[in-house]
């Protein structure tokens, strides 16, 4: 087995978890007007994130092994992933906002990168 694909499984599999783990630990659960919430609603609220910074992880990286000039793009579709799910919890929205993130900044290097 090619050790480069155990160590993505690893990454993606521990990111997998914390993303999972860490918020039943870390955030409060939010309150609702006349609705309980206890950690098992956060724990399926954060799942929806979780599985797309795992799929983002797991189809990006041989992408970025072989091109090292899609980097930026990719972490700056991360970031507007995380962030406007961190601002919205919106999860259709942050993988709308991403998505077109990668594609902007893909564009803008093509056009004004170097070569």
């Amino acid at each position: 087995m090619n050790t480069d694909v155990l160590v993505i499984g690893l990454v993606v599999g521990c990111a997998n978890y914390l993303f999972r783990y860490l918020p039943l630990r870390l955030a409060p659960a939010r309150a609702q007007p006349g609705l309980k919430r206890g950690k098992a609603a956060l724990l399926l609220d954060s799942i929806g994130i979780a599985s797309i910074c795992a799929l983002l992880v797991v189809s990006s990286t041989p992408v970025v092994m072989r091109e090292p000039d899609k980097l930026l793009p990719t972490l700056a579709g991360f970031a507007a992933l995380a962030l406007c799910f961190y601002r919205s919890k919106s999860i259709i929205l942050s993988t709308l906002l991403g998505a077109t993130a990668f594609g902007v900044t893909l564009k803008l290097l093509m056009l004004f990168g170097p070569g």
